[in-house]
């Protein structure tokens, strides 16, 4: 049973801010009177937050594997398909009861815990924290595994401080550090980077962005046993939740000039996450039956 949730920006009515974004756009200075300028675009959007949980079977693979996927050298294997998937977004609550929900709805479908929960992040900080909390509360063993899109962003971030971005030594660097990361060593590559780092030429600002990547492989390193996990079958990559945030936030809710207020993006947001997690027809009957009887 897997859970993973995200963030998603909506672009609100300034009376539908949280307060410190909402003052943070009052002080900013708007240079132009008909068009926003550059940076003042920003502390305009609330954060909904995501997530979906889903049934997948096994997919064991080795690294070697993700490796020809990563470089498409042959055809993909047939991968198992995401099953009685649900997703639903907040724009109203905080991801902390956006969370408290994921975590209620993992125990209604899995009360005794035969199944094994993975849990994929991104690794934003403040969610690992919550997740590792409230995990720990309700006694849970769980298994966090960082996406590992969000790892290989990370080396290319650190590729391009040390190779043309688009010479062929810079993609080989890549996979050859990946690899390394999918066998377990991502510690390794941490102290490679920041010794790569050192014997070069770099600027103070390309110093700090090797030290970014090399730090943020470091600190994950308990999320990031890729090794056991491909071994175990289990996925590793936030594809699911990734496209939900594309899907039912951006699609709908980013659209040109769009400004939402908080109880018409709650609302939108409610429908298509029913919709979206094919409930609609069950709901739809649900709701003719309340408005019934309130009327």
């Amino acid at each position: 049973m897997v859970l993973t949730t995200d963030g998603k920006g909506i672009v609100m009515r300034s009376d539908s801010l949280r307060e410190g974004t909402r003052k943070r756009q009052q002080d900013t200075n708007h240079k132009l009177k008909h068009r926003l300028s550059f940076g003042s675009k920003r502390n305009r959007k609330r954060m909904a937050q995501v997530a979906s949980i889903y049934f997948i079977a096994r997919f064991v693979r080795k690294p070697e594997d993700i490796i020809s996927d990563f470089g498409r050298q042959q055809i993909r294997q047939t991968r198992p398909r995401p099953l009685s998937k649900r997703i639903w977004a907040s724009v109203e609550k905080d991801s902390f009861l956006v969370l408290l929900e994921l975590f209620d709805e993992a125990h209604r479908r899995a009360p005794t815990h035969s199944k094994e929960w993975v849990v994929l992040v991104d690794g934003q900080k403040y969610q690992l924290n919550e997740i590792k909390k409230m995990a720990n509360k309700r006694n849970l063993k769980i298994t966090i595994i960082l996406d590992i899109i969000h790892v290989i962003e990370y080396l290319w971030d650190a590729a391009h401080l040390f190779f043309d971005e688009s010479s062929q030594s810079c993609e080989d660097w890549v996979s050859t550090k990946l690899l390394d990361v999918l066998n377990s060593k991502g510690q390794k590559i941490a102290g490679s980077i920041r010794m790569s780092a050192a014997k070069r030429n770099l600027s103070e600002k390309q110093r700090q962005q090797a030290e970014t990547c090399a730090s943020y492989l470091a600190n994950k390193k308990p999320y990031m046993d890729y090794q056991t996990y491909l071994s175990k079958g289990y996925p590793i990559g936030t594809g699911v939740i990734e496209g939900t945030c594309r899907y039912l936030i951006k699609d709908r809710m980013d659209i040109t000039g769009a400004r939402w207020s908080l109880e018409g993006a709650e609302a939108i947001l409610r429908l298509r996450s029913i919709a979206k997690s094919n409930d609609f027809e069950e709901y739809w009957s649900f709701h003719l039956t309340q408005e019934f009887e309130r009327t």
